[in-house]
């Protein structure tokens, strides 16, 4: 399973998903998405803005949970 690290990303900067989806260009339901754990896929642009934007890398952002 992977797991989506944004919501913990976004508290700590105290960012609102309208102001990510303004500032990376990224859809706001995709954010949300993803915010909520919800994205069943993601595009790679999107993965590239988000990080760029969190000033962080991808490893920081997804997770790869094995649960076995």
């Amino acid at each position: 399973m992977i797991k989506c690290h944004l919501s913990k990303l976004m508290g700590e900067k105290k960012l609102k998903i309208v102001d990510v989806a303004r500032e990376t260009g990224v859809n706001r339901g995709t954010i949300t998405r993803l915010y909520h754990e919800t994205a069943s896929r993601v595009e790679l642009e999107t993965i590239e803005a988000l990080c760029r934007y969190l000033d962080c890398d991808v490893g920081d952002l997804f997770e790869f949970v094995d649960e076995r």
